[in-house]
C-alpha cells in the first residue's frame, strides 16, 4: 500500500531533513515568515489561517505531536529572546504599514499574537515546523495542497542531484531487469508464434505488437515515442516499467498459446494477417476480466509516473493520472533506486546463467 505524509512519521523526518528541499519550497509556497535569528518565524495564528483551519486545530496538533514539531523546529520563546521578537514583529510592521508584501499577512495586528498577548512565553513555529503541521493536518484543503506541492519539489529537486535525465528513470528500479529478462523471454515465444502460426508479411510483428499495446495502454508504439520523445534509436520497452513490461510478456504469452491452439483447430495451416488481427479481438474479449484490473493499474502508474517523473502526459490515459505516492519517489529517486549500471552488476549472476543454458 502506497504511503501517505500524514501517517508516516519516517517519511515526514525523510523530507524534513532535505534542506535543499526544503528551501525551494519555501523559494515556491509564497508564505513568508519573518526572519529572526537566521530562521523564518510563524505564529499560530498564522499558520491557522494560512492553513484554513481554527487554531484550537493547530493546539491539537501541538498536544499529539509536540515532540515532532519541537525537532522540526517549533520552540517557546520567553524572556528576552520573546521580547526581541516582539520587537523585531513591530519593527516590521512599522516599515511596512502600507504594503506587507514580504511577510504575508503578519502586519495584521489584532490577529498577531506577538504583539497583542502579553504572556511570558510563546510558541513560535519555523518553516520547517509549518511544513510539518501541514503533513499532519488531515481535514485541511490547503494542507492536502501543500503535501502534493511538497512531493513534486522534492521530485524536481531529485531529479536535479542525478542530472535531470529522466528518460530512463524506470530503469532506476530494483524490479525493472528482472521484468525486463522476463519480458525478452516471452518476447521470444511471442514472435516465435507469429513467425510459425501466420503467413510471412513484414507488418505482422509492428501490428500486433500494437494491438497489445493499444490494448493496455490505449497507445500505439509511434504515439508512445512521440510522448516520451524518444529517438529512433531508443527502445520503447526500455523506458517502461516493470509493471507495464510483465504484463506485456503475459499478453504476448497468452496470444502465443491462443493462437496456437487456433492454428491447431486449423489443422495446422498458418493464419493471414487479418485472420490474426481477428483472432487478437476475440483473445482480448476472452481475457478482459482477467486483465481488466491489471490494465488500470498499468495505465494509473504510466499516466501519473511519466506526469511526475518525466513532465509527460499521456493523453488518452489522463483520467487515470493520480497523486504521486512517497513508494515510487523512493523506487525511482530514492534511497532504494539506483543507476542501470549497478543493477546490471547486481544481477550478473543472472546473465551468466542465461549464457550458460
Amino acid at each position: 500500500m502506497a504511503r501517505d505524509l500524514t501517517t508516516s512519521p519516517q517519511d515526514r523526518k525523510k523530507i524534513l531533513e532535505d534542506n535543499e528541499s526544503i528551501k525551494a519550497v519555501y523559494d515556491n509556497l509564497g508564505f513568508a515568515g519573518l526572519l529572526f535569528e537566521g530562521r523564518y518565524r510563524f505564529t499560530k495564528a498564522q499558520i491557522a489561517r494560512f492553513y484554513e483551519v481554527d487554531v484550537r486545530t493547530i493546539e491539537r496538533l501541538l498536544e499529539n505531536h509536540n515532540q515532532e514539531l519541537q525537532e522540526n523546529g517549533y520552540e517557546l520563546f520567553k524572556g528576552i529572546r520573546l521580547r526581541n521578537l516582539r520587537q523585531a514583529f513591530l519593527d516590521h510592521v512599522q516599515q511596512s504599514h502600507v504594503s506587507d508584501i514580504d511577510v504575508g499577512d503578519i502586519s495584521e495586528i489584532n490577529e498577531n499574537e506577538v504583539l497583542t498577548q502579553k504572556t511570558p512565553s510563546l510558541g513560535i513555529f519555523t518553516f520547517k515546523s509549518v511544513l510539518n503541521v501541514g503533513m499532519l493536518l488531515t481535514g485541511s484543503i490547503r494542507a492536502r495542497e501543500v503535501r502534493s506541492a511538497i512531493l513534486n519539489i522534492v521530485i524536481d529537486v531529485m531529479n536535479k542531484r542525478l542530472g535531470g535525465s529522466t528518460k530512463f528513470i524506470n530503469q532506476r528500479e530494483e524490479e525493472f531487469i528482472p521484468s525486463a529478462l522476463r519480458e525478452y523471454n516471452y518476447r521470444k515465444v511471442f514472435t516465435d508464434a507469429l513467425d510459425k502460426y501466420i503467413q510471412p508479411n513484414k507488418f505482422k510483428y509492428a501490428q500486433l505488437t500494437d494491438r497489445i499495446y493499444v490494448s493496455i495502454f490505449k497507445e500505439k508504439s509511434k504515439e508512445y515515442r512521440k510522448i516520451l520523445s524518444l529517438n529512433a534509436k531508443e527502445s520503447v520497452r526500455a523506458t517502461m516499467y516493470s509493471e507495464v513490461l510483465d504484463l506485456i510478456a503475459s499478453y504476448e504469452n497468452g496470444f502465443a498459446d491462443f493462437l496456437r491452439k487456433k492454428v491447431d483447430q486449423n489443422n495446422g495451416n498458418p493464419l493471414r494477417l487479418s485472420e490474426a488481427n481477428i483472432l487478437f479481438t476475440a483473445f482480448e474479449e476472452t481475457t478482459e476480466q482477467l486483465y481488466d484490473p491489471l490494465k488500470s493499474k498499468a495505465r494509473v502508474l504510466m499516466a501519473t509516473r511519466d506526469m511526475a517523473f518525466r513532465d509527460a502526459l499521456h493523453e488518452k490515459l489522463k483520467d487515470y493520472l493520480d497523486t504521486i505516492s512517497l513508494d515510487d519517489i523512493d523506487k525511482f529517486l530514492g534511497d532504494k533506486s539506483k543507476e542501470f549500471e549497478e543493477r546490471l552488476e547486481e544481477n550478473k549472476e543472472i546473465f551468466i546463467r542465461l549464457k550458460d543454458r
